[in-house]
């Protein structure tokens, strides 16, 4: 089953959502204009129903197939919330909103799944109900874990949920996927060393909390290189070193410190965990300083399942010819919340040679729409036939 042609017909439309979706971006849950807009599109194509204020500002549509002797309900999901980057793409569709930017194509995977909802209400071709949900603040506020803790799941009866990421550096509109854990889980933390801040001629009247923050900093990269199994995945990284001192010859009396830990199971992140408590106030208590120490678990390790992933692939490959393994990836997903409720699988599309997601350069290719669109469409032609 190639790209529909349908979506080539729609892809002039499709392209005019996404880019006014471009224009004006919104982060977390701030998504009133892109939700309404999705609530009024959902509505016009005719969908049975459409419900909004799931994890604040989600929208959910529901449309049911011709038939519905299998009972089964298959839900979609994608992502609508920006990211606060000023945008440097010079496009004449460039963000109005200062310091807020599409910068991971949620903008594509919106107008992608409204392009599959108008498809599926054109034709309901298949036996059963299609749930399509419009999540927002992915980009760390959890809004898919609230839309679940709103009830999406059970009030509306979900049996599969799908989703769908664009990917640059990958060929353009194919795909790429993997089962089991592919995501990682993403944990923040906060550091202040405190030690006994001075003259910077006169060292030994001090505690040096630059120093200490230094060797924390150091110390902390023995979590991946001595506690981790090497075959093992687990990323530490110190991204932000603040100093309470502005001045040339004032040590600091305290350094914040800031980063993350991603791990790729729940054993690794448990371990990474208590390993960096204890080095951090270890460490700290041996130059003489005190160690405030805030650490955030976030998102959960996504973990794609078996039978899921695979008939994602090859629906996949009936759409573009193909459909590789996907590389792990150490960034998070919110998507892992529905995958921890119910079974379903996350699959790549190929965002071609563009910038990096979260680059005030990057720009979702409008010529991934159709191919985006059709998976859409064939995982629930596919998984729910229309009998004899």
């Amino acid at each position: 089953m190639p790209i529909k042609n349908r979506f080539a017909e729609l892809l002039p439309d499709i392209t005019a959502w996404r880019q006014d979706i471009h224009a004006h971006p919104e982060i977390l849950f701030e998504t009133y204009r892109t939700s309404a807009l999705v609530a009024e599109k959902l509505t016009a194509f005719g969908c049975d129903d459409v419900v909004t204020g799931l994890g604040r500002t989600g929208v959910v549509g529901v449309i049911k197939g011709r038939t519905n002797t299998s009972g089964k309900v298959i839900g979609l999901r994608a992502d609508m919330d920006a990211l606060p980057i000023h945008e440097e793409t010079g496009l004449p569709y460039k963000s109005t909103t200062d310091g807020a930017m599409h910068a991971c194509g949620h903008d594509g995977h919106t107008a992608m799944l409204l392009g599959a909802a108008q498809y599926l209400v054109e034709t309901r071709n298949f036996d059963g109900t299609v749930v399509v949900i419009f999540q927002p603040a992915e980009e760390g506020g959890g809004g898919g874990r609230e839309m679940c803790e709103d009830g999406l799941m059970d009030q509306f009866k979900i049996d599969e949920v799908y989703g769908m990421h664009n990917w640059p550096g990958q060929p353009l509109g194919s795909f790429a996927i993997r089962p089991g854990p592919f995501f990682a889980a993403t944990d923040q933390f906060e550091v202040v060393i405190q030690g006994k801040g001075g003259h910077a001629a006169k060292p030994q009247e001090t505690v040096d909390s630059t120093l200490v923050a230094a060797h924390v900093v150091l110390a902390l990269q023995s979590i991946v290189s001595r506690n981790a199994d090497p075959v093992d995945q687990v990323v530490v990284s110190v991204t932000s070193v603040e100093s309470s001192s502005k001045a040339f010859n004032v040590i600091a009396q305290s350094v914040h410190l800031k980063g993350t830990i991603r791990t790729m199971s729940d054993a690794m992140r448990d371990m990474a965990e208590a390993r960096f408590t204890t080095l951090v106030q270890t460490t700290a208590a041996a130059y003489g300083a005190d160690a405030d120490i805030s650490f955030y678990r976030g998102y959960p390790c996504m973990v794609n399942h078996e039978e899921q992933t695979d008939f994602a692939a090859k629906v996949a490959a009936d759409v573009s010819g193909a459909c590789a393994v996907a590389p792990l990836v150490m960034g998070g997903e919110d998507f892992a919340y529905m995958l921890e409720e119910r079974p379903g699988a996350y699959i790549l599309v190929g965002n071609g040679d563009t910038a990096s997601v979260h680059h005030p350069e990057y720009n979702f290719s409008d010529e991934a729409i159709p191919a985006g669109c059709s998976w859409w469409a064939e995982i629930v032609e596919q998984r729910l036939p229309i009998g004899p």
